[in-house]
C-alpha cells in the first residue's frame, strides 16, 4: 500500500472507525455527511486524500433509523467520492457484510445476492474488501474480482473459552451442517490452546419455504459442556434450538457463540432463553449491540470488541506486513 493511508467512517460506525484507526496508529479522515428534506444526501471529504490510501469502515447491520439500504448506498457515494478525489486506493472494511447469505441458487429464478453486492462495490473502484466471519467465505472470495481479506473471530473466541475452561468433557456443537467446517476449526484450535480433547457434534437442519425443520443431534453431549457456535444471530431461533436439542440429549451446560448479532430481538431471545447458560459475541454491528436493557444487564453476556482484530490488520496492510501471523492466532504475536 502507499504511504499516508487512513482511515474513514460513516456516521453509524464513526465510533468503531476510530477506534480501528486507533489500534491502527492511522489518523481518521473527516468527512462532513449531510442529509437533505428529500432523503438525499452529500458527503465530502474534509481534507485532501489525493494520493493515499483510505480504508472506508461501514458496518452493513441496518437500523430503524439507518436501513441497510441506506448504508450500502452511502458507502457505495463515499467510496466513489474518494476515488474521484484522488485516493490512490479504497478499501472497503466491512465488520458485518450483509447480503452474504444468499450466494448460491437453489431453486429456479434465485438470485445471487452477494454477487450483485460485489458488482455495485467494485464499480465504486474499490482495491480490496476486507469482512469478519462472512457466512461463506469461498463464496466471498468467488464473488469478488478483486483481493478479499476474510478475518475471523475464532481465534479470540478460542482465547476467551480457554481462559475460563475447566478441566471437563467438552463438546462443540454447530448448529447445522453449514457451519461443521468453522465449528471444527473452533475445536481443533481450542483443543491445541487448551490440551484437552473436545468432541464435535452437529445439528440437522433444513429450511424450505421459510419454514425450518430437522433438530437432530449427531454426535455425544450428554454430561458434557457444550459451545454452540455460529456466524450469525438473526432471531435467535437457531442457535435456542440447537440448545434445546443438547439439553434434551443430556448436556450439562450450553454456551453459544456469534460474531455478528444485526438484530435486536436475537440477542433478547438469546439472553432469555432458559437454555442457555452464556453467549460470547463481538460488536462487528456497531457502536452498541442492538439490545433492550434487561439484555445489557444480563450477566450471561460477554461482548469481545472488534477494533483491536480489524485495526491490527488495517496496520499491516498499510506497512506492507503479512496477515498470515494474524490470521493464525490471537491475540497477534510477533512472527518467528
Amino acid at each position: 500500500m502507499t504511504a499516508g493511508a487512513v482511515v474513514a467512517a460513516l456516521t453509524e460506525s464513526r465510533h468503531l472507525g476510530t477506534a480501528v484507526a486507533r489500534e491502527a496508529g492511522l489518523p481518521l479522515l473527516r468527512v462532513e455527511e449531510r442529509g437533505f428534506e428529500d432523503g438525499e444526501f452529500k458527503l465530502r471529504a474534509l481534507e485532501s486524500v489525493r494520493g493515499r490510501t483510505v480504508f472506508v469502515l461501514q458496518s452493513l447491520a441496518g437500523t430503524a433509523s439507518a436501513p441497510v439500504c441506506e448504508r450500502l448506498i452511502r458507502l457505495l457515494f463515499l467510496l466513489q467520492g474518494l476515488s474521484d478525489g484522488g485516493a490512490s486506493a479504497t478499501i472497503a472494511l466491512l465488520p458485518y457484510l450483509a447480503f452474504a447469505r444468499k450466494e448460491r441458487r437453489t431453486q429456479p429464478r434465485d438470485p445471487v445476492t452477494s454477487r450483485y453486492l460485489a458488482q455495485l462495490l467494485e464499480a465504486a473502484h474499490i482495491a480490496c474488501v476486507i469482512a469478519v466471519d462472512a457466512h461463506n467465505p469461498a463464496a466471498l472470495d468467488n464473488a469478488f474480482r478483486v483481493p478479499t481479506v476474510h478475518l475471523t473471530a475464532l481465534p479470540m473466541m478460542v482465547e476467551h473459552f480457554a481462559a475460563g475452561s475447566a478441566v471437563r468433557p467438552l463438546t462443540v456443537v454447530s448448529p447445522d451442517t453449514g457451519g461443521i467446517k468453522r465449528a471444527q476449526i473452533f475445536q481443533e484450535r481450542l483443543a491445541a490452546v487448551t490440551g484437552h480433547a473436545i468432541d464435535l457434534a452437529f445439528i440437522t437442519k433444513r429450511r424450505a419455504q421459510d419454514v425450518v425443520s430437522g433438530g437432530r443431534l449427531a454426535g455425544e453431549v450428554a454430561g458434557r459442556a457444550v459451545i454452540v457456535l455460529d456466524d450469525l444471530c438473526a432471531t435467535g431461533g437457531t442457535l435456542i434450538r440447537a440448545a434445546h436439542a443438547c439439553r434434551r440429549a443430556g448436556a450439562e451446560s450450553v454456551r453459544v457463540a456469534v460474531t455478528h448479532v444485526p438484530l435486536p430481538g436475537g440477542l433478547d431471545a438469546l439472553v432469555e432463553a432458559a437454555e442457555i447458560d452464556g453467549i460470547v459475541v463481538t460488536d462487528s454491528v456497531g457502536r452498541e449491540l442492538p439490545m433492550s436493557s434487561a439484555a445489557a444487564g444480563s450477566s450471561k453476556l460477554v461482548t469481545l470488541p472488534i477494533a483491536p482484530l480489524l485495526g491490527e490488520t488495517v496496520r499491516r496492510l498499510s506497512a506492507d506486513e503479512p496477515l498470515a501471523p494474524l490470521l493464525a492466532r490471537w491475540p497477534p504475536q510477533a512472527q518467528e
